[in-house]
């Protein structure tokens, strides 16, 4: 992890990103975690779900939503 510095860039904060964390694009995106700030490149965001998904337990996979209360599909009269 590195120390960088934000400035003042007309009406907005901006982020220096220091030696060794250039990126390859123009545009990024950018979300709050908590207090954290996620910032990654535009063309790789399908890439951080699946590194997300990786990270998860298989356990936690499996047990998504198992807890859920769901009731039984209604019986409707058709068209």
């Amino acid at each position: 992890m590195k120390k960088t510095k934000i400035f003042k860039s007309g009406n907005s904060l901006a982020v220096r990103l220091p030696k060794g964390y250039q990126i390859d694009t123009e545009e990024v995106y950018i979300t709050k975690q908590d207090n954290k700030l996620v910032i990654f490149p535009e063309k790789e965001k399908w890439d951080v779900l699946f590194e997300i998904l990786e990270e998860l337990e298989e356990k936690e996979i499996e047990n998504f939503l198992k807890d859920r209360n769901q009731p039984k599909p209604q019986e409707r009269e058709l068209f």
